[in-house]
């Protein structure tokens, strides 16, 4: 039990920092009174590139950094405890294709705050239960279905101000990134045999009994009332 502890606490040592670093900028903002907007994704726009890195780090206000904590708290301890070999890449890589798919195809805004990972998150998940078929990637598919459903509007044009191009960006990387690392099974997702035992060399007949033509069974047989005579 200790043991699982101390691997759970390690698994989630990445989100954890991350998220430290979401509130460790706003609080910089919040005290400075620094403008970081210009820090976001600037579309089809050199300087905007760096937006890429920098953009899900920086938040407009309180509410849009808790609205976008407390879901990503939930879904990166989900990928970093249950898919454990591929959470730090599948993490990164959602993060990149976001951001480069916002700076692609987005309108010229700037763009910022971590929603489009959050979307990449629950994508990735559902996904994986889809590309995957185990028990346990099919159940959490089925947990991120019931507590995200409403996340779905999201990936279209509604409310002004918010950034439907990163959401929608983000769930697309998710699927990406669940297809390509769909074969990377944790453990406890490799089918087990239903037998651990090494089959028996002792047969009740002999393997080829069925196998031997009508005339070499006559023989047999000639051999043996010959053998008694």
């Amino acid at each position: 039990m200790k043991e699982k502890t101390v691997k759970a606490i390690e698994a989630l040592r990445f989100p954890f920092f991350f998220i430290v670093l979401m509130w460790a900028v706003h609080l910089f903002k919040a005290a400075t009174g620094f403008r970081l907007a210009s820090l976001g994704i600037f579309p089809r726009d050199v300087s905007g590139l760096k937006g890429i890195i920098t953009a899900p780090l920086i938040h407009g206000d309180w509410q849009h950094l808790i609205s976008n904590t407390v879901p990503l708290a939930a879904l990166t301890a989900i990928i970093f405890l249950f898919y454990r070999r591929v959470a730090v890449k599948s993490f990164l890589i959602i993060y990149l294709l976001t951001g480069l798919g916002v700076w692609l195809m987005a309108r010229s805004v700037y763009h910022i705050g971590a929603s489009g990972i959050v979307y990449g998150l629950v994508s990735f998940v559902f996904w994986s239960g889809v590309f995957r078929r185990s028990f346990k990637s099919i159940a959490l598919a089925l947990v991120i279905l019931v507590m995200y459903s409403g996340y779905f509007l999201g990936i279209v044009p509604g409310e002004e101000g918010i950034s439907w191009e990163s959401h929608l960006y983000g769930a697309v990387a998710g699927i990406i990134v669940s297809w390509f690392f769909k074969n990377a099974l944790e453990q406890d997702e490799i089918p087990r045999p239903l037998l651990d035992e090494e089959p028996s060399d002792e047969f009740l007949l002999p393997r080829d009994a069925f196998e031997r033509t009508r005339s070499e069974r006559e023989q047999e047989r000639s051999f043996w009332r010959s053998d008694r005579t």
